[in-house]
């Protein structure tokens, strides 16, 4: 990965539903270059559905996102810009780690020769020749976050990324949060617990005081 981000994101008005309930109503949120924003609140407070709308999957009831470029318009595909992890892993059983990553860099735009060198950063170089169907759930999370190196999108939209991770697999996380967010990355996680290595503003959801904590 080379080079700085330097995109904003800036969620006007948004309200959110599932099927007749209300999920979020009329959130307002502005992110910044290098900023970290926790997603906090009970099952079913709207976290994930949050960050799929965010991402472009899911259709707000109301209000805007927008991703906004520094000195230039307003950016209109998502997928140049952000990069959603959710709970399934796109990881295929059946094919060899290190063929999903080229296929994935070929698909993304990224270097062919940067697989080896990403793999190795996220701890699994012994695994390339393996199939996606022998990696315990916390490789599969690994190979899931080389993804997102690969991509190198400057918004991350992270749903539970520490889950299933062990205390190696958690420090590492907190590093490549803390090496996103100083190259200038955006950074939305739905969690549970704080997040590993970083400190983050909260938005609490599903509670009547939610709302940004600087």
């Amino acid at each position: 990965m080379t080079g700085r981000h330097n995109v904003s994101l800036c969620v006007r008005g948004l309200t959110l539903q599932r099927g007749f309930r209300r999920l979020v109503s009329d959130l307002n949120l502005v992110c910044s270059p290098g900023d970290i924003v926790a997603l906090q609140g009970p099952n079913g407070s709207g976290k994930t559905t949050l960050l799929r709308a965010i991402a472009g999957f899911h259709t707000p009831a109301g209000g805007s996102v927008a991703f906004e470029a520094e000195h230039g318009p307003e950016i209109e595909e998502v997928g140049e810009v952000a990069s959603f992890l959710g709970h399934q892993d796109p990881i295929k059983a059946g094919e060899k780690l290190i063929d999903q990553l080229i296929f994935w860099a070929d698909v993304r735009g990224a270097r062919r020769d940067s697989v080896s060198e990403i793999l190795d950063r996220v701890g699994l170089s012994r695994q390339t020749g393996l199939q996606g169907g022998v990696l315990s759930a916390g490789q599969r999370k690994r190979a899931s976050l080389a993804r997102l190196l690969l991509e190198d999108r400057a918004v991350w939209l992270l749903d539970e990324p520490a889950s299933p991770l062990d205390q190696e697999g958690r420090a590492l996380l907190g590093n490549l949060l803390d090496a996103h967010s100083r190259r200038g990355g955006i950074i939305l996680a739905a969690v549970h617990d704080p997040l590993p290595g970083v400190t983050a503003r909260t938005l609490a959801l599903g509670t009547a005081e939610s709302g940004v904590v600087p």
